[in-house]
């Protein structure tokens, strides 16, 4: 079982939120079939068939949250040196062709958000950059091709998740 690193504030979010499903949300949903159960056939019967569907889709967010938070391993990015790529690094490159500077800090899957620069460990991009230290030079494959970036900064900046 491969382990899947996280900050402790998504731990956190993801266990309350699995907490909440089992312990609330279950019964909820089963009071409304029961409720809709009731109202007589079954075969005829939409108030049944959709909450029949919003339990499934529960189950299987339970089901998803279960294995999620069991194969957690809590990091601290904070206690880590930072001279070499790793998990919760800023990085900021420099494609070697236009001098655009980019940043990217590493996170965990549920944490990843390319849009605002958070990008999960497991992508193939994390993966080419982890291990690496200031002034390497790094060749990524992007959908636009490929492109070859100098390292020219790692650190370690507060992780914005909102």
């Amino acid at each position: 079982m491969q382990k899947e690193p996280m900050l402790e504030e998504t731990y956190r979010k993801l266990s309350e939120e699995l907490e909440q499903l089992k312990s609330v949300e279950r019964g909820v949903i089963a009071k409304v079939i029961d409720e809709a159960r009731e109202l007589g056939d079954l075969k005829e019967n939409a108030e049944y068939h959709a909450a029949k569907d919003k339990q499934g889709l529960m189950e299987a967010r339970i089901a998803e949250l279960t294995d999620v938070v069991g194969r957690a391993q809590v990091v601290d990015p904070s206690t880590f040196s930072h001279d070499r790529v790793s998990f919760g690094s800023t990085v900021v490159l420099v494609d070697q062709d236009t001098d655009e500077e980019i940043r990217y800090t590493i996170v965990g899957g549920q944490e990843s958000n390319p849009q605002r620069g958070l990008i999960s460990i497991q992508s193939p991009m994390a993966r080419v950059l982890i291990g690496k230290e200031e002034g390497d030079e790094v060749e990524l494959t992007l959908p636009s091709g490929k492109k070859t970036y100098d390292i020219e900064e790692i650190l370690y900046e507060e992780i914005e998740l909102n």
